[in-house]
């Protein structure tokens, strides 16, 4: 079976947030959904702002990675989560 490679986007509240707390518990709901995280940046978005993106390998029997995005959403002073990008991977 093929794995997929899935590239998100987590937006904070402000500047003034505490990116690596909220990338360490993104981190650890990317685990507790099977995916295996490959990469970690930090990107920057306007005014000191800065996003995260994780880009992670996961089966693509999972399916959609809606509920992962939900509870990711749900990380104190996050603001959005976004899949910004799918590819499948053979192997």
């Amino acid at each position: 079976m093929a794995q997929v490679i899935v590239t998100l986007s987590i937006m904070p509240s402000s500047p003034d947030d505490d990116l690596d707390a909220i990338e360490e518990s993104a981190k650890e709901k990317i685990k507790a959904f099977d995916g295996e995280l490959a990469k970690s940046e930090r990107k920057p978005v306007a005014f000191g702002l800065k996003s995260i993106e994780l880009i992670f390998t996961m089966d693509e029997k999972k399916g959609s990675t809606d509920e992962l995005e939900s509870e990711i959403s749900q990380i104190e002073n996050v603001n959005s989560v976004s899949v910004t990008d799918v590819r499948r991977m053979f192997g």
